[in-house]
């Protein structure tokens, strides 16, 4: 039996994330109220760290290893990433997206809870296992942002409001999650090499997020040769997005990933 309650920690984060986004979207100009905002979003994902840290001490091993531990890290980073859009660029809404996306994927753990067991299969025991994982979850915290900021323009458009709509969040948070995705295939190539003795193998798994990262990449082309063609380039951010969701855990369910040597995250 856990020494602590999993459902106490994620129903804490779920009402102080409510609790704050409430309360920015009713505070108008009053300082007191923003700041307990601030306080009650921020307090959130401190709770999810705290949780995080308890969890990995009684485990005695990094908690990355299931979907829903994966889920548990997301829903960490990316109000973060909201939280940190937010103060750049002034985009409420985006912490409210943030934050309404972080509390999905709690609820969902909520509702398939995870059994924690302490043991890690020997291709787990890596060096590259921790790094791997945490900077795979980051960049799509990241790109979620982004794709954000791209759904958000197209409901603009498409509901015939006439406003105009920046896609520089979104080609801001493209760069860096681009680069986390980078870092992720190249830890994992080493992992790789350590664990079954090949960089790469063209594990379904792989493959997927190799596409993921040819999907970014050619929206970063785009953008650079077609920087006033808006509608295009949200629609490919979205599609990326989708295609980054498939090789997350859309891929287990695949008929081909039925050999797959990352079926440890089942």
């Amino acid at each position: 039996m856990m020494p602590i309650d999993p459902t106490l920690f994620t129903i804490a984060a779920i009402v102080l994330w409510a609790l704050g986004m409430l309360l920015f979207a009713f505070a108008g100009e009053k300082k007191v109220l923003k700041w307990a905002a601030h306080g009650s979003f921020l307090a959130g994902v401190g709770v999810l760290v705290v949780f995080t840290w308890l969890l990995w001490d009684i485990l005695g091993r990094p908690p990355m290893r299931t979907l829903g531990e994966t889920r548990l890290w997301y829903a960490m980073f990316l109000p973060v990433i909201g939280y940190a859009t937010y103060i750049r660029w002034d985009y409420k809404w985006i912490l409210h997206y943030s934050g309404a996306m972080a509390i999905l994927f709690l609820a969902i753990n909520l509702i398939y809870p995870d059994n924690y067991d302490r043991d890690l299969m020997p291709a787990l025991q890596s060096i590259w296992f921790v790094p791997h994982v945490i900077v795979y979850i980051f960049a799509y915290a990241l790109l979620a942002g982004a794709t954000i900021v791209a759904v958000k323009g197209l409901f603009i458009k498409y509901t015939g409001r006439n406003r105009t709509w920046s896609m520089q969040p979104a080609d801001n948070l493209v760069y860096l999650g681009l680069g986390f995705l980078t870092l992720g295939l190249l830890f994992g190539a080493l992992w790789g090499k350590e664990a079954w003795g090949h960089y790469w193998m063209w594990d379904p798994k792989e493959t997927w997020a190799f596409l993921t990262w040819i999907g970014y990449l050619a929206y970063i082309h785009y953008r650079y040769h077609k920087p006033k063609r808006i509608t295009a380039a949200m629609w490919m951010l979205a599609g990326a997005f989708i295609i980054l969701l498939i090789a997350w855990f859309g891929v287990n369910y695949l008929p081909s990933a039925a050999n797959s040597v990352h079926t440890y995250s089942q």
